[in-house]
């Protein structure tokens, strides 16, 4: 169980303005870097595995894409039973996540932080944190069934959820619903500094495949500073062990 006591006073907020919260982010970042590595590694041998038990070869698929014009993706071997487990296994890792923006708080404040923390999103609201990503995949598949880009239109509205599930010890549906409410209040700027995150965040894979370990983990610290930009700096769950 956690307690949640009064939060350091030591700590940066961010402005309510994109630039503002991306350079907050980047600050962030620097002090939970190495970690943001760990989740994505994990994230990384988890696919890898995935892959192999499945049976579906995603470079093959690459490389048939490019060779062929009318190339028909669904009817790769493995595909159905690998997009299951794929997406079951991302919902399990985001917990994951939640223990990079833990930590990104705790470098914030000025607090030690611990590789244990990493791990945070399991002890802490584990189920409700489950839930809201099952309904984020929910909403984000759906976008994505209609066209690509409402995507980008819609991410908006999930951006803070995460860390109101983690410092407000928040059910899945409100989260989602503050969520909602306070992008909807901020839109222009809760959509370019989504888009910026999520650019940043990919920008791995078009300067080197492999960066993406480095750069991939950035929009969960994009999530944090939004929250502390339009909620306040929030106070430092202190986990008892």
């Amino acid at each position: 169980m956690s307690e949640f006591n009064e939060f350091d006073q030591q700590g940066s907020v961010p402005n309510r303005d994109t630039g503002s919260i991306i350079s907050h982010a980047f600050e962030m970042y620097k002090g939970v870097f190495g970690y943001g590595i760990v989740a994505m590694i994990i994230y990384l041998l988890g696919g890898s595995l995935i892959q192999m038990l499945t049976g579906f070869d995603s470079a093959a698929v690459v490389e048939d894409i490019k060779s062929s014009g009318n190339f028909n993706l669904w009817s790769t071997p493995g595909l159905p039973v690998y997009m299951g487990a794929s997406s079951l296994f991302n919902i399990l890792l985001s917990p994951l996540y939640v223990g990079l923006i833990y930590m990104v708080n705790k470098y914030n404040t000025k607090n030690p932080i611990e590789f244990s923390d990493l791990f945070i999103g399991y002890r802490q609201n584990f189920v409700n944190i489950l839930i809201y990503s099952l309904l984020s995949w929910l909403i984000t598949s759906f976008s994505l069934a209609l066209c690509v880009l409402p995507i980008i239109f819609v991410y908006p509205f999930l951006l803070i959820g995460y860390p109101i599930l983690l410092f407000e010890n928040a059910s899945a549906t409100d989260a989602l619903s503050k969520s909602f409410n306070i992008a909807k209040e901020n839109y222009g700027t809760f959509l370019l500094t989504g888009f910026l995150g999520f650019l940043i965040s990919i920008a791995g894979v078009i300067l080197c495949g492999i960066g993406v370990i480095l750069t991939a983990p950035f929009i969960m610290i994009v999530m944090y500073s939004t929250y502390c930009a339009f909620l306040g700096k929030p106070r430092q769950i202190m986990y008892s062990k």
